[in-house]
């Protein structure tokens, strides 16, 4: 039975003083149209240059595509609302939205755990690497992430949907993060709380250990390596992916593994402005500031030829 009642979510938002309204509408919007850039090249420069054409960058490019998915699903949103002043969405898109970034977000946890285990290969075993890690293994890898993580997610939002949502219709957030929705709920949520929980474990605490594991093997392998440029170079093309990997993890430990006593809900949405707005727009700067493979790429771009002759 469709028990729901509410027609229409109000979204608080960050403020409702005007003035930093528009102030934030503008910084965030120049955030965004870089995000989106950025990360456009990144995924341009992959498919036009074939020194790029390996599987570390198959799965960056597949990672700047999520962060123009996840940014477009709350940003624009979030952009309307500063403009106007106001936060107000139907519940239906409020329930859509929601599935759509909880399942992103969760993808992006899998590919980062998929990304560790291709650097693990690549360092540990070189000479099976190529062999291993086939154009059909690294498809495999990356559907299964996207695949994994939109039904997970779509599992957590039909227990969700099992609700009835009588009131109240405000949730004091930029957007509807499932676990803001989850508190509109008028009965029992422990049994939904479980189930998430027990998701959490497959899409987050999984990939984590897997990618300290991978990690842990690959500094032991580099100690044991005679060349010292070859420590370096092995180094470098992992420190990137570290840095993302804990901007990732530690945004998702200051929203949802805080102790709850004695904590405010509406703070959680000044941390997720950070997760949502900056960290995608810092993931292309970070693998690209240090990476020669890239750099030269650009420089192979009728622009970059110019700038360079």
């Amino acid at each position: 039975m469709n028990h729901t009642t509410i027609t229409q979510v109000i979204l608080i938002g960050l403020t409702s003083h005007r003035t930093t309204q528009i102030a934030l509408f503008v910084v965030i919007l120049i955030a965004y149209l870089i995000t989106m850039v950025s990360n456009l090249l990144i995924i341009m420069l992959v498919q036009w240059d074939s020194r790029l054409h390996t599987p570390m960058y198959f799965f960056l490019s597949n990672l700047s595509g999520l962060e123009m998915c996840f940014v477009s699903s709350i940003v624009p949103q979030m952009l309307a609302h500063l403009l106007v002043g106001s936060g107000r969405i139907s519940f239906h898109r409020c329930i859509a939205q929601m599935y759509i970034t909880c399942s992103l977000g969760c993808t992006e946890g899998l590919l980062l755990g998929a990304m560790a285990y291709d650097r693990y290969l690549a360092i540990c075993y070189p000479l099976l690497y190529a062999r291993v890690m086939s154009r059909d293994r690294c498809s495999l890898l990356a559907v299964a992430s996207w695949a994994g993580a939109f039904s997970l997610s779509g599992l957590i939002t039909a227990c969700i949907l099992q609700l009835p949502f009588c009131g109240p219709n405000r949730i004091n957030h930029f957007s509807c993060e499932f676990i803001m929705v989850l508190k509109l709920g008028c009965a029992d949520t422990h049994f939904i709380e479980v189930i998430i929980f027990v998701v959490c474990i497959f899409i987050l605490v999984i990939p984590l250990f897997a990618i300290l594991a991978s990690y842990g093997l690959i500094i032991m392998s580099v100690l044991h390596m005679s060349s010292g440029a070859g420590r370096n170079k092995a180094f470098s093309t992992c420190t990137s992916h570290l840095l993302v990997v804990t901007m990732f993890y530690a945004c998702l430990i200051a929203l949802y593994m805080r102790v709850q006593s004695g904590r405010d809900p509406g703070n959680d949405k000044y941390v997720a402005i950070f997760y949502v707005v900056f960290t995608p727009l810092l993931n292309p700067v970070i693998y690209t500031l240090r990476n020669k493979e890239v750099h030269a790429a650009l420089r192979m771009l009728p622009w970059g030829r110019g700038a360079t002759g």
